[in-house]
Parts: C-alpha cells; structure tokens; sequence
C-alpha cells in the first residue's frame, strides 16, 4: 500500500576524484601508459541522511577495455569504484532501491575528469595538491512510496547526525 500525496526527495553526490601516478593511494605500480590513479562515487552530503535507508547497490559500468568493466557494490558500501588508467570517458551508474521501495533502478552518468579544469588559479591549485574533484548534486524522488519505506524514509535512525553528541566540555 502507498502514502498518498507524499513525494520524499534524497540529494546525494555523484563524482570522481583524480591524481597523477605514482600517489601513495595507489601503491601497486599501474599499467603500462597509466598515468592516472582515479575513484568514481556515488556519496551522501556531508553530514546529511544515511543513503542505505533506500539505497542498496550501486552499479558502475566502465570503460569496455577495463576487466570485469561492470561493478557492482552493495550497501553499506562505500560506493565507489578506484582504478588507474590514461583517458576520460562516461561512466554509467545504476541505482538498485531497497526492496520495500518497490521502485526499479534509476540511471545516472558521470564524465570521469581526470586533468585539472576551471580558471588558470583553480587549475594551478589542483596541480598543486594532484587532485582533481568533479562532481556534482543528484536528486531522486519517491513519489507515493510504500508504507514500509515511507517508514525507513522518515525514521530517526537516518538524523542521527543532527543529534547532539555529549562533550567532554567544561559548559553548563
């Protein structure tokens, strides 16, 4: 059975961090022509709700030249995938629901970046600290969702961030 007139929105982050090779994240000695260590994502906000209240698996497919190029990775996670390699290309990401969403998986794509981008200032900066960021904001939506998910949507369980942690602080 579904809640009615309910629609529940969940944001979360889509993206790809990047470093030149050799970095200490990436120990083995890559590929012959690899000159890039990379990791796609999909993460929660910062301090935002737990995503495996609905989220389940995530899966990543790759290039066609990577082995095993479909990845798929399962709650808790997280979910991401890290490889090495030379060149850009999409990256196609499925999201699998929790079972009682009773909702088929969505698609997302992501353009893995791997050199520096933006002003001169902001390219110097990421060649600097050998690392590139790209990502950005997703939403998904559950309109009229089942009772039972309805439920983990809008349980406690998923705020606990915003609970106040005791502290050892000498405050009244």
């Amino acid at each position: 059975k579904r809640v009615k007139n309910c629609k529940i929105t969940r944001h979360f982050i889509v993206g790809n961090e990047a470093h030149v090779l050799p970095h200490p994240s990436y120990p083995d000695p890559p590929p012959d022509g690899h000159t890039k260590g990379w990791k796609v994502y999909v993460r929660p906000l910062p301090n935002g709700p737990d995503m495996t209240t609905w989220l389940k698996k995530v899966q990543f497919k790759l290039h066609h030249t990577y082995a095993d190029a479909s990845r798929t990775i399962e709650a808790p996670g997280p979910f991401e995938v890290q490889e090495t390699g030379y060149g850009e290309f999409g990256v196609e990401i499925r999201l699998f629901f929790a079972p009682e969403a009773g909702e088929k998986a969505v698609y997302r794509e992501h353009y893995l970046c791997l050199a520096p981008y933006g002003s001169e200032e902001q390219k110097a900066q990421q060649e600097r600290e050998n690392k590139t960021v790209a990502e950005r904001l997703e939403t998904v939506e559950f309109n009229e969702p089942t009772q039972e998910f309805f439920k983990s949507l809008t349980s406690e369980d998923q705020f606990n961030w915003l609970k106040v942690k005791k502290g050892r602080g000498k405050g009244k």
